[in-house]
Parts: C-alpha cells; structure tokens; sequence
C-alpha cells in the first residue's frame, strides 16, 4: 500500500507541474512533465486528458484522440474525455479541413525529398492557413525558408510556432539561426553561380548552392517527419473521419478497415499500457535487497508479456511460439491489468494448444510410445494443469509410469489427488499409486 501510495503521490506531482507549464504555454515541458505522471499512474485520468489537450494545442489531433480514447476506456462515466471526442467528431468541416492539412503536410514531405522545395513551401502555406495550430508545419516551412535564405519570412513564421508553445527546442534552435544569419549574407550572385542552382518561387529567383544546406541537414528530419505525417493521417482518419462517413460509401470496405484498425489500436494500446506500468515499476528505487529482486524479477515478467503479447498480433509468430512465451511468464507476479491481458490472450492461444497436444498424446500413449507423450502432456499441464478435469494430468502420472519414470509418476499422481479429491480421477490416481509402492515394496 505503501508503494502504491509513493506513485499515486509522485503522479500528481508531475501533473500539478504539467498543469503549470501548459497554463504559460511550455507545452513542450508540459508532455515531459504528463507522461512522467502516467509513468508513475497511467490511471491519472486528470494527467491524460490534460495531455491530450496539450497535444491538440500544438495541432497533434491524432494523438489527443489517442490520449482521449484510452481515457474514456478507462473510466467512461463522468469522463471529460468523451466531450472532447464527441466535439470533434461532430465538426465534420473541421475535421475534413484537418484531414487535408495533413495530406499537404505529407506532400510537401514528400516534395522535400525530390528536392521541390518551392512546392512543399506552397503546399506549407496551405496546411498552416487550414490547420492554424499544426506547430510541425510551422517548424518544416521556418525550415525551407532558412534553407533558402528567406530569413525574414522564416523569422515571420517561427513567432507563429513560438506562441504555440514557448520552449519547444526545433523551434527555439531555428530562431536561433535566424538570429545570427538574419542580415549577414550579402555575397553576389554571379561570383556564386558556377557552385549554385536557381529556381522560380512564385515571381522570387532564388539562388541555391548545390550541396544544399537543407538536404545536407533535413534529411533525417523529413524521414521522421513523413512517419509522424502518417501516423497523424492514420489516426484522424480511423478515429474522426470514418465514423462520419456517408451511407451511400463503400459500407463492406469500410467496415473491414475498421475492424483492422481496431486490432492495431488494441495491440497498441495494450502494449502501450503494459509498458507504463512496467516503467512504473522500474521508476521507484527500491530500498532493500527483497524489493529490489521482487522488483527484477515484476521487470522480467513484464518484458516477457509485453514481448508475447505483441507476437499474438502478428501472424508470422506461430502458436508453438506463443505458448512457448506465455508459459514463461510467472502470472502471480503480474498486475491485476497485465493478468487481464494475460488470460485474454493466453485463453486463446492455451485452449487451442492444449486440444492439439492432448489429442496428440492420446494417440503416442496407445502407441506405447509413452516418453514423447510424456514430452506433449507436460506442455498441456504446463497450459492448465486440470485440463479435462485431470484426465491430462493422469494420463501424465500413467506415461511416466509406463515409461519406467516411478518417481515422476508418483508425483503427479499425488497432485491428481490433491487437485481432485473425491473425484474418479482422484480414485484412479489413488489405485495407481498404492500399485506402484506394492511393486517397490515387492
């Protein structure tokens, strides 16, 4: 309770301080200041939906849904988080304006890349005159300019991005190249044009050096930014943009996309979630020897579910892999979340294994070959040890026993009785053993 209580406390620590950057607009510190308080209580439904906004004031409305949709997961009565959503999808011109913004947005991306940098600034132009608080396409079009030495449009466009959020680094650091090229370039065109390539931007001649500065040192940044473009494109369109779609539209189709829509959302967010509350875990020191190897050991199991859990949605991973990974998880050293996570998907992944193994092992027994279903029905009992009502586990105990292996055939059969008293495997069990120790004696 105590530690449960150390997190609670240190969650909204983090969220009173995420509170007061977002009231100055340090919105940038404000999401390093929230996800610290989800880190320590991803059930801070306060510190999410405060997220959420801070994310949709800087334009990210992909993920403020995100932000919102887990909130209203979590606790949908009496939760702020369904308004804002319902808000949202009711504005269907808003949401259209903002579904556009982001193809633009991905366009010039794209643009960046073939090196159109005089397209990707018109289409820049369109997305920040639809989509006013998209502070990632304030910051690329403060970027092009700079990279065409337009400094005066650059400084123009990154005071927009400043009031957005006033310590957000990419923004700060292109204010600071403005601030020391801004009025210090005056070479001449023609000792330049042997190194330079020219342009038409709208009735502008803009004279460009070969090894561009802007491809030298945006490379990286337009390949991270085209991701994060698509992502946003991603998710306003399954979250906003579908559940507004017309009747007369492709129904079959759509209803297929969102039903793969919700298997990544829901792999996402499970994984997402298994993940705060492993990092919660791992954020609080722990004091003594015993915690800290309960706390190594919570870490492990944890990392084993996450890592199985993301393989159960992903079709390459068979279920003899599966199982494999489920089994290795200690259930008791898991949350009560992750055990719901657990039992969801290990229900499926057990029941199917089991029928297969049992059914295998049937077939070897009559075969007398009772080492190789020894091998399949320690797997089943591995799954679920009162499988068939201990019919799996006593044709176990009966392999070892026929296979020579007295000392295992003893102990399952004990645990038969001890799981089943009273029951006809119970006495099976029983007759079985009182015939192994008569032979030992014997």
């Amino acid at each position: 309770m105590e530690y449960a209580n150390k997190l609670v406390y240190r969650s909204n620590q983090w969220y009173n301080d995420g509170l007061k950057k977002a009231n100055i607009r340090d919105l940038s510190g404000a999401i390093v200041s929230l996800k610290k308080s989800l880190l320590f209580n991803r059930g801070n439904i306060a510190a999410r939906n405060l997220l959420g906004l801070v994310y949709y004031g800087i334009g990210e409305i992909g993920e403020a849904l995100v932000q919102w949709v887990i909130s209203n997961n979590m606790k949908s009565h009496g939760n702020i988080a369904r308004y804002y959503i319902k808000k949202l999808q009711e504005d269907a011109n808003e949401l259209e304006a903002i579904n556009q913004a982001i193809a633009k947005y991905n366009q010039a991306l794209v643009y960046c890349n073939q090196g159109g940098e005089d397209l990707a600034v018109i289409q820049l132009k369109k997305v920040v005159n639809a989509h006013p608080t998209f502070l990632k396409a304030y910051q690329l079009l403060a970027l092009l300019y700079i990279g065409t030495e337009q400094y005066a449009n650059a400084r123009h466009v990154l005071r927009k991005a400043h009031k957005l959020d006033k310590t957000n680094q990419t923004t700060l650091t292109y204010m600071n190249e403005v601030a020391s090229a801004y009025g210090q370039r005056s070479y001449s065109i023609d000792a330049e044009r042997k190194d330079a390539v020219s342009y038409k931007l709208g009735n502008e001649t803009i004279i460009q050096p070969v090894s561009s500065t802007l491809k030298d040192h945006a490379t990286m940044q337009t390949v991270l930014n085209i991701v994060i473009g698509i992502v946003l494109g991603a998710a306003t369109i399954w979250f906003l943009v579908v559940p507004g779609v017309k009747q007369k539209q492709a129904l079959n189709t759509n209803r297929e996309i969102v039903q793969y829509s919700d298997q990544i959302a829901s792999k996402d967010g499970e994984i997402a979630l298994l993940q705060e509350e492993l990092d919660a875990y791992q954020a609080v020191e722990a004091e003594t020897e015993e915690e800290k190897a309960k706390a190594k050991s919570t870490r492990s199991n944890y990392e084993k579910l996450i890592k199985a859990v993301g393989h159960y949605y992903d079709d390459t991973y068979s279920m003899d892999t599966l199982e494999e990974e489920l089994v290795a998880v200690d259930y008791d050293a898991l949350g009560k979340e992750a055990k719901a996570r657990y039992d969801k998907v290990s229900g499926e992944v057990f029941t199917e294994q089991c029928n297969k193994l049992y059914k295998s092992a049937q077939e070897r027994y009559k075969m007398a070959n009772f080492s190789w279903a020894a091998e399949e029905l320690v797997r089943v009992v591995a799954m679920d040890e009162k499988y068939e009502d201990g019919k799996a586990l006593l044709l176990l105990a009966d392999a070892y026993k026929a296979d020579g292996n007295k000392k295992k055939a003893k102990e399952k059969y004990q645990r038969v009785i001890e799981l089943f008293e009273g029951s006809k495997v119970a006495r099976q069990a029983q007759n079985s053993l009182k015939e192994l120790e008569g032979n030992n004696a014997e």
